[in-house]
């Protein structure tokens, strides 16, 4: 019963053991199914679920009926304009990235979109080209198709090697679209979760580090081949500089005029967003006059700058990717598709939880797929969602994926019609508006000494994926990351948090007892805890951390008992031994015997029980024994396990937990284990883990009810003697009160 007094309340209830409290209250038998059972479910037909999966797989069908035409076309109008010029200037740009022509940019922001429109579950993204994965594209297509293959650079050679990436770009994108579709349809959407806040933040700016050296090249207009290998970095910025008295003057005036716009112009946007009825589409204001300035003066003929040319009118026809082309980027592909998957779903996720609807990862997953592997088909390289793109999209007033349309409509308007416009616009000012995008990423750096201060592990994981991705290439990087993370994972539970516990304030609390000077432990009882699952891996852990806390190690001590037993045994048989009433008395000079004659490699037989039925007396093993006989001394008698943190415990460690627990049960040590989860018994009592010394009434619901178990076990409160911090009080100036059935010291001034 539950009493309320004021801000306190008051229990009054039994002593509980697991045992006890299963007979006093029963428990319902639920059936928890097995594989086949959710394998059956799962493939289960019926009109229902027939509707379900039809309205999961196409979303679109749920939210477009729903949608408020006249409170949200507008808005939706204004936003997808915006959103499409930036998603036009962005394909150009990030084409670069890619290795690509930059026409081939304005495909992979339109496919994709349409396909997200129908299979999206997300309403504010804006799906298209990502810089990361366009960098992670570019890569596969560097490796394969390398750069010292153009040959004499005549046109025929460069447009047949353009002919070649165009067709990997394509190749990788289907694939990865491919393995995305597998996943969704496997419902792997939980795949995301193995990549951290941490590792995705080192890992973009690691990105956006090799977006700005990718660049360089454009900025410069220098020949840099591509370095798709292992500290291919710094082979690309030996390159840049071994030839940086080449460059060209005039894109690098551009290049850094433009940046400094931009950046300005961004920056004003960010401050004063909150005044701004919509941002300065400064990308756009830049593109037009530079191509403008670039048509005018005739700046590719004058100074010799790279342009983007003849940009193709129309579609491409959709081909089939290369069978040749894919057996060589299986590794790149996975790599791409989870690395879009996870920054798009993670950027989903932010939206949803702004605006309380939810995101199906599954279906994301599926809708990525088959965007990619329309957008591969259609020469496109792979898509994402760009965080910039997505901002512009939902806080200029975006409010469904109509808006997404209306940006699609954008750049086939560029694709059909305009696109010819754009010839004239230097590479070196897409490539400024490409870095102008990595403000956000480059940011990131601010996140190292905030995550030292919160979590150290967090922290060197994004130092270790930053730094292997930036030096062994993303794709490597950031498999080295992974791994590394699931090693932090596997160390923090190798090596758990092991404490030792002390009653605080004289009630039900149990704290670590060197964190408080107020604690009461009862004279010879152990609470220890272990804060983490227990298995193969940190069960010697664990042992080693329990037998510390006690302050013996119970093998020992159960061996040396056993060789006491045997020379007792001799001597007695010798009459070097007189028994009296309490003790035993030497009656002989004692010789000494060395523990391996005793032992006679029989060392089996000394982790056996002691048995002492054959002697005439019983030995206190905490009294004075004969000379030469020596045994550790054991000051505790009971030791209190708290497993409440223990999620699981397998097999391996069931083994040595099970022998750890009977060498304590062999010296007279009383074990209790409480708080225990759901199921935990039942799963001991199918791997046989009881027997005649290990018994399921150890088990208490909480520790307090173990300790009181305790007390009356061992008949304390009628003369007790409690342990106390030497910190709080001497042994010299305490009295002993009872207070809530525990016995207390309270110092006296």
């Amino acid at each position: 019963m539950v009493e309320p007094v004021g801000n306190h309340y008051v229990v009054a209830r039994p002593v509980y053991s697991e045992n006890l409290f299963n007979e006093e209250h029963e428990k319902l038998h639920r059936y928890h199914k097995t594989f086949w059972d959710h394998l059956k479910l799962y493939f289960r037909c019926s009109p229902q679920r027939a509707k379900k999966i039809a309205l999961r797989l196409f979303p679109i069908v749920s939210w477009l009926p729903a949608y408020r035409f006249r409170e949200w076309i507008l808005s939706d109008i204004v936003s997808g304009i915006n959103t499409g010029l930036v998603a036009v200037l962005q394909g150009l740009a990030f084409a670069l990235l890619v290795n690509v022509p930059p026409g081939y940019g304005l495909y992979a922001a339109f496919f994709p979109v349409l396909v997200y429109f129908i299979f999206g579950t997300s309403r504010h993204i804006s799906v298209g080209p990502f810089p990361v994965l366009s960098l992670m594209v570019g890569g596969t297509v560097v490796r394969l198709v390398p750069d010292d293959s153009a040959g004499n650079g005549t046109s025929t050679n460069i447009s047949a090697i353009n002919e070649e990436r165009v067709m990997v770009a394509a190749s990788v994108t289907f694939l990865s679209g491919v393995f995305q579709l597998l996943l969704g349809i496997l419902q792997f959407g939980f795949i995301v979760i193995y990549l951290s806040q941490s590792l995705i933040s080192g890992f973009t700016t690691a990105a956006a580090i090799h977006v700005l050296v990718s660049q360089l090249k454009f900025m410069l207009q220098l020949p840099v081949p591509g370095f798709n290998k292992p500290f291919g970095i710094i082979y690309t910025l030996e390159s840049v500089f071994s030839q940086i008295t080449e460059t060209n003057i005039a894109d690098l005036v551009t290049s850094l005029v433009v940046l400094l716009i931009v950046f300005v112009v961004k920056e004003i946007n960010d401050r004063y967003k909150a005044k701004l009825p919509t941002p300065i589409p400064i990308e756009l204001l830049v593109t037009v006059l530079a191509a403008l300035i670039s048509y005018f003066v005739n700046f590719e003929e004058k100074f010799g700058v790279a342009v983007v040319g003849k940009l193709e009118e129309g579609f491409q026809v959709p081909v089939a990717p290369d069978a040749g082309i894919l057996q060589k980027c299986i590794g790149d592909s996975i790599s791409i598709a989870i690395v879009g998957f996870a920054v798009a779903f993670s950027v989903a996720k932010v939206y949803s939880i702004k605006h309380d609807y939810p995101v199906d990862g599954n279906q994301e997953l599926i809708a990525f797929g088959l965007g990619n592997i329309v957008g591969g088909s259609f020469k496109g390289f792979a898509s994402s969602t760009a965080l910039s793109r997505s901002g512009v999209q939902e806080s200029t007033g975006g409010k469904t994926q109509i808006a997404g349309i209306i940006s699609a409509v954008i750049v086939l308007i560029v694709i059909l019609a305009i696109g010819f416009l754009l010839a004239p616009l230097q590479k070196s000012v897409l490539a400024s508006l490409a870095l102008g995008n990595l403000k956000g990423m480059l940011m990131q750096f601010k996140e190292i000494g905030i995550l030292w201060r919160k979590d150290k592990y967090d922290c060197i994981i994004w130092v270790v994926t930053f730094l292997a991705a930036v030096f062994l290439g993303l794709d490597i990087g950031l498999a080295t990351a992974v791994a590394f993370q699931l090693l932090t994972v596997v160390i923090r539970s190798q090596i758990p948090s092991c404490t030792v516990l002390a009653n605080v304030g004289r009630s039900n609390i149990y704290r670590n007892r060197k964190d408080y000077t107020d604690i009461y432990e009862p004279e010879g009882v152990k609470i220890f805890r272990c804060s983490s699952p227990i298995f193969f891996a940190n069960i010697e852990f664990f042992r080693e951390k329990l037998i510390t806390a006690v302050g013996f190690n119970p093998q020992r001590v159960l061996r040396k008992r056993n060789k006491a037993l045997r020379k007792i045994r001799k001597m007695l048989k010798k009459g070097e031994l007189q028994v009296t009433p309490v003790c035993l008395i030497c009656a002989a000079n004692h010789t000494h015997e060395s523990d391996e004659e005793l032992d006679n490699n029989r060392i089996e037989e000394l982790d056996q029980p002691t048995n002492m039925t054959d002697l005439p007396i019983q030995i206190n093993w905490g009294a004075d024994l004969p000379p030469g006989i020596t045994v550790p001394r054991v000051d505790i008698h009971s030791i209190i396990l708290d497993f409440s943190s223990v999620s699981f415990l397998d097999f391996s460690a069931m083994r040595v937990l099970q022998k750890t627990l009977k060498e304590f049960v062999r010296i007279n040590i009383d074990i209790y284990i409480a708080g225990a989860h759901e199921g935990f018994l039942d799963k001991l009592e199918r791997c046989a883990f009881f027997d005649e010394e290990i018994k399921p009434s150890m088990f208490f619901l909480t520790i307090h009810d173990a300790v009181l178990h305790i007390l009356l076990k061992k008949d304390i409160a009628s003369s007790p003697k409690l342990k106390v911090t030497e910190e709080k009080c001497s042994s010299n100036n305490s009295i002993i009160i009872s207070s809530n059935g525990l016995r207390s010291r309270e110092c006296t001034v």
